[in-house]
């Protein structure tokens, strides 16, 4: 079987607090190291109540140093939101703390509303256009030491000088997204848990369209062809809820279902428990949009999602699987890793 990973976004359950979130997360990640997992990545999310996931450089050597051998990464760095010389440097920072372990995930999405987009940019000098080819060659420039005779940048180094970045990862919902990351020669991570996009038609056209980039720091994949160029990566995050029984992991999936409902209302609100999932008054076209984003859902006893994702991972020809779960309760949330783990045979 492909290798499994985590992606965490910190969820914040009602009556709880951010603060509990991020200590999950940290317990989660330290589970996630004992069970066999690959690799255990943060988001970057702003201004909404229901994640806590707003720094995930902090957040990365804050579980790197209470773990012993996964990596850990960005799901993503929104690069919209940061200098690239910055990000170069808190990422070497990290990989000079924890050599080999850790991964920059890069997203082209400011991951948050346009008011607070930008309040984080504003300092920037940012325009409102999309930007973010030319923040991504800025930061590969910064890294090959590449810029022009006569550029103001020639002479900055990111420091730690003598520390290379660690792994790019370009993260995508779109067929645009698969093709910049080919472009590139980056790995890819396809975000099916939200996508709108057919995730085979990305993560296929991705390998296809894959063009070695000596440019790159590092390798994705830890492989190298003959050439000494990197080869193609793909990810497949998806959303999943794995419990000891269906109608147990269907229970626990309602909380999905009405967060899933509020966000289209654009209501960002801390996770509801499942008792109070259960209580909300749908309305048929509220129930159609539920119908809908299951289809996007891996829900059931661990038997029963594996064989969807297994099917997923022969229709993407994904190299790995990385897997959200947004439960109210946290115990629910390491249960449902702990399935997964007996279900892809991870040994810790």
């Amino acid at each position: 079987m492909v290798p499994l990973s985590v992606l965490d976004l910190s969820p914040v359950a009602a009556g709880s607090s951010g603060a509990v979130a991020l200590r999950n997360s940290l317990d989660l990640a330290q589970l996630a190291d004992d069970l066999g997992f690959t690799r255990y990545w943060v988001a970057e999310h702003h201004n909404l109540p229901s994640i806590a996931s707003s720094a995930p450089d902090i957040m990365i050597g804050q579980i790197a140093a209470a773990t012993r051998r996964i990596r850990v990464g960005s799901g993503g760095v929104m690069l919209p939101n940061h200098a690239p010389l910055m990000v170069a440097e808190r990422f070497k920072v990290l990989e000079a703390l924890f050599p080999g372990r850790i991964d920059l995930g890069l997203g082209r999405a400011p991951g948050t509303d346009p008011v607070t987009s930008y309040a984080l940019r504003r300092r920037q000098d940012a325009g409102g256009d999309d930007d973010f080819l030319e923040r991504f060659q800025e930061l590969i420039l910064f890294e090959s030491r590449a810029f022009p005779q006569g550029h103001p940048f020639r002479s900055v180094r990111a420091m730690p000088e003598d520390v290379a970045l660690p792994p790019l990862w370009l993260l995508g919902s779109s067929g645009y997204s698969a093709q910049l990351a080919a472009l590139v020669g980056a790995g890819f991570a396809f975000a099916h848990h939200f996508a709108e996009h057919d995730a085979a038609s990305a993560m296929l056209s991705y390998r296809d369209q894959f063009r070695p980039s000596p440019a790159l720091p590092s390798e994705a994949s830890g492989s190298r062809d003959d050439a000494g160029m990197r080869a193609p990566y793909a990810i497949l995050a998806c959303a999943a809820v794995c419990a000891d029984s269906d109608a147990e992991a269907e229970r626990l999936a309602s909380t999905i279902d009405l967060n899933f409902v509020r966000r289209r209302r654009g209501e960002y609100l801390p996770l509801a428990s499942p008792e109070e999932a259960a209580a909300y008054p749908y309305s048929p076209a509220e129930r159609g949009l539920i119908a809908r984003n299951r289809a996007r859902l891996f829900v059931g006893t661990k038997e029963k999602v594996l064989d969807a994702l297994v099917a997923m991972v022969a229709a993407t020809k994904a190299d790995e699987v990385m897997v959200t779960t947004m439960l109210y309760d946290h115990a629910a949330r390491r249960r449902s890793y702990e399935l997964l783990a007996e279900a892809f045979g991870l040994r810790g």
